[in-house]
Parts: structure tokens; sequence; C-alpha cells
């Protein structure tokens, strides 16, 4: 008789609950920290033209040469500094994970943060701990820097703007956090875009340090492409990891071209700061609505009965992020992304709506 999964599926993995993903369709999407602008019609036939001429019967490149060097530049990477590419931020998590998972191997996050960090953890078997922010959702920096001393862990993770409060810590905290680490220190600047601030040029003095970066806020989130830049003795390491092939023909074409046009992503992005900031004023006028500072391209707030307003919301018509209930921290938080004017409108419509109701 064929054993169960319950007899063959570890026992860490069957408790987990799967990333959910919610039907979205018909309705005012703020729920994922996207782009809610199409690239412009031109570029769109541009790239078009090179996907019909794409050699799809073959193997990607599997080194992605082409596209690093355009990331190179993008990023700004300095001289003597490696990229690593990923399906995605989540892949390069997973492998700078399973690269650290020797037995009694400690991952270590903030909390609340990016939910990848510890499911991630999870997957691999690795125990993670997570320290808890401070009610201001600052650094609790003593806090973090005795955890390190007492659980040595061998990478840590900081999501610098944070997801999914929203906010920069401050940079002289995580470089302390730097310089106590025994092992790396990953500063995950998927909102970087939108905050402007970053640890990439800290490189060099920080040897244990390495900045992942992600295409998908910026705008390219259906290409699943994320970038970890770090010393090469590191990625080195960590490419033994990465899966042969794993960033598409499609992904590495479209991306190159997009890159050519990095003036079109960067005009998105300040249109979006500049909704970010409306949006953020008529949220403070709303009664009942306590909003927290972004230097991404989402708010978080919270209200009273959060899980009505959320559900309010949905039956209008739009779709946010609920995290009531995700860590005692986010109590009565939601999370809404910043789209375009008109999503913005219909989002604080249905809000006055559901409040009203």
């Amino acid at each position: 008789m064929p054993k169960t999964p319950e007899e063959i599926i570890r026992e860490e993995i069957r408790s987990l609950k799967a990333y959910h993903v919610p039907e979205s369709a018909g309705m005012v999407k703020l729920d994922a920290m996207e782009n809610p602008y199409r690239l412009p019609p031109q570029l769109r036939g541009r790239m078009a033209c090179l996907v019909e001429e794409a050699a799809l019967n073959r193997y990607p490149d599997p080194g992605a040469g082409k596209l690093k060097a355009q990331l190179r530049r993008a990023l700004e990477v300095p001289d003597g500094m490696a990229l690593l590419l990923g399906n995605g931020s989540d892949e390069l998590i997973q492998m700078l994970i399973m690269a650290v998972a020797k037995p009694g191997a400690v991952v270590l996050g903030v909390e609340p943060s990016f939910v990848m960090f510890r499911m991630i953890a999870s997957f691999a078997g690795v125990r993670y701990i997570g320290v808890d922010l401070r009610g201001d959702f600052s650094l609790d920096v003593e806090r973090v820097l005795a955890a390190i001393e007492r659980d040595r862990p061998a990478v840590i993770f900081i999501a610098y703007p944070n997801n999914p409060t929203g906010n920069l810590f401050d940079a002289g905290l995580i470089e302390r956090v730097i310089e106590a680490a025994p092992g790396l220190v990953v500063v995950d600047e998927a909102y970087h875009a939108f905050a402007g601030k970053s640890f990439i040029p800290r490189l060099a003095g920080c040897p244990n340090l390495l900045v992942m970066r992600t295409l998908s806020k910026l705008g390219l989130a259906g290409l699943r492409l994320g970038a970890l830049v770090g010393a090469e003795r590191w990625l080195a390491q960590l490419d033994k990891l990465r899966l042969p092939y794993n960033v598409s023909t499609l992904t590495q074409i479209v991306a190159c071209e997009v890159l050519l046009h990095g003036d079109v992503l960067t005009e998105q992005a300040g249109a979006i700061k500049l909704e970010r900031e409306n949006l953020l004023q008529a949220l403070r006028r709303v009664p009942g609505v306590a909003v927290y500072p972004s230097d991404a391209n989402f708010i978080l707030f919270r209200i009273n009965q959060a899980e009505r307003v959320f559900d309010g919301l949905k039956r209008r018509g739009v779709l946010i992020k609920s995290l009531h209930g995700s860590h005692h921290l986010l109590a009565d938080c939601l999370r809404v992304t910043v789209g375009t004017p008109d999503e913005n409108a219909a989002f604080l419509s249905a809000l006055t709506q559901t409040l009203n109701a």
C-alpha cells in the first residue's frame, strides 16, 4: 500500500499555508504593489517584433550576458562586484537559504516583513528567527544585535524599504547590523525606485553585504526577474544552486529592450510617487484612519474593523491587502498599492462608502 502525504511530506511543510493570490478579475487591483502603468505602445511594438524573431526552439543564454551588462549600467553596479540573476527575487532568496542550510543554521529577519523570508526558510528546513520591529515600525537595533549575539545567524534579511510597512529603516542602524553579523546580510531593495536610497555604494566596504533588486515593482512583474549584487566570492558559490536556464529567453529579450528605455520606467516611478503623496494626504483626511509614512509604492493604514472594511471594499470592486491577523503589530492594518489617479479615486470612493454603510 503506497504511503500517504502525511507519512512522506515533512511535518513543517504540511503545517504551512500556501502563498495565496486572490482572484482579481474585473476589480480595481491594488493589492500586489504592481506598477499600474503599461509600457508605451511604441515600446510594446518594438518588443513584439523582438519576440517574433526569438529562437524559442533553443535554450536561453545560460549566463544572460547581454542582460547582465544592461543591468550593471541600470543598477550602477560598482566595478569589482558581480551579478546573479533569478526568476524573481523569490528564487534568489531560495538560493541563499539553501546555500547556508547546514544543521543548526539560523536565518534572521525582522517582523513584520516580506513573508517569503520566513516561508522559504521553512521550505529548506532552516530555523527562522524574527525580531519584532518597534511599535512605529522602526528597527529595534538592540534587539537585533542581541539576537545576532545569541543565535549567530548565517544570513540576515532586511527589506529597505520594508514590506508591508513601507518605511526605510535608519541606514546607520543597518550598518551596525552588518558590522555585527557573523554571516551574510542581504538588503532587499525591491522598492528602491520609490525611495531613492541604496546600499549598493556600500558593497565595497562591507564584505558580508549583498543587495537584492527586482524589476517587478518598476512595471515588469510579469517577467519575473530579480538580481543579486555583491562580491564574486559569494555569488560564485550561490550560482551553483541556480537551476540551468532559469531566466527565460523572453525575459532576457524584453528586459534588455526596456532597460534601453530606462527613462520610461523613471517617469512612471515619478508619477507613482506623486500619486503616493496625493493618496497619503487623502487618507489622512478620512476619520478613523491612521496612516503610516511610505517610501514605497504602497501605503499601510490602520482602521477599526479592518476585515469589515476590506470586505466592503471588495464588494465594491476594489481589492487591497488585509494584514490583520498576520502579525500582532499589524492588527487592524490594511495595505493599498498606489494606482493611477482613477484607481486611487475609486479606492477612496469605495472606502468612504464602506465606512458610511
